[in-house]
């Protein structure tokens, strides 16, 4: 049984939404705002995480970002009820795996959770089928989602360890945006777009110490991954 943390300040909206998952099959924790939650995650482990992003103490950004602190690898969904663009491509910038705005159809979002689910579970597995990549100067643990090189060290999300994976595996060739994207994020659509942007602009970081390694951005197609 999937362990969901659920952070929902709304009661009437979160008992329902709660009932129903757990109808569905799926162990249920649910936090009463923000600052719950975060308390709730750091003594129990869970598969996945349902977050409101307007909630008290503690918002539904900031929440998933001390989340990804703890342990990175941990998929999350936003909830809320904005429509507001510039909400929905901060939630992916954060890397959440979807984000879902009120009302929809709870049916839906049982689809979304298992789709999600059985992506982290086969990028897992994936992950861990080599245990360390060397890319230039710098090694890549897979089961710890470390990059390494010297007495550097950066902990990796879940997305960023896939990401690197998908681009060394294809290192030194020119890769088509909707490649990358559908394969990593599973969807090609402006806001996956923007999130892979600022994705390969953390990566850019990351390997900076290594001045054979680079990204090029080639406009209107795409990028390569070289290291020579």
């Amino acid at each position: 049984m999937k362990h969901i943390l659920l952070a929902e300040d709304d009661l009437d909206f979160g008992n329902i939404l709660k009932q129903y998952l757990e109808i569905s099959g799926f162990k249920i924790t649910w936090a009463k705002d923000g600052k719950e939650a975060l308390d709730v995650f750091t003594k129990n482990t869970f598969n996945i995480c349902v977050f409101d992003v307007m909630m008290p103490k503690l918002d539904g950004f900031t929440l998933a970002e001390k989340i990804i602190e703890l342990s990175p690898e941990t998929p999350f969904i936003f909830l809320t009820a904005r429509k507001l663009k510039e909400d929905k491509i901060k939630g992916l910038k954060l890397g959440a795996d979807d984000y879902i705005v009120k009302p929809f159809e709870a049916d839906e979002l049982v689809l979304r959770l298992n789709n999600i689910l059985k992506r982290s579970e086969k990028s897992r597995t994936q992950l861990e089928l080599t245990e360390i990549i060397n890319i230039g100067d710098y090694n890549l643990n897979t089961k710890r989602l470390e990059l390494t090189c010297n007495d550097y060290k950066k902990q990796l999300t879940q997305k960023e360890g896939e990401l690197i994976i998908y681009l060394y595996n294809h290192k030194n060739q020119l890769l088509k945006r909707e490649d990358i994207l559908n394969t990593v994020w599973k969807n090609d659509d402006f806001f996956s777009g923007r999130s892979m942007d600022v994705f390969i602009s953390r990566l850019r970081k990351y390997f900076k110490l290594d001045p054979s390694i680079t990204i090029e951005s080639i406009r209107n197609v795409g990028l390569e991954f070289k290291v020579s």
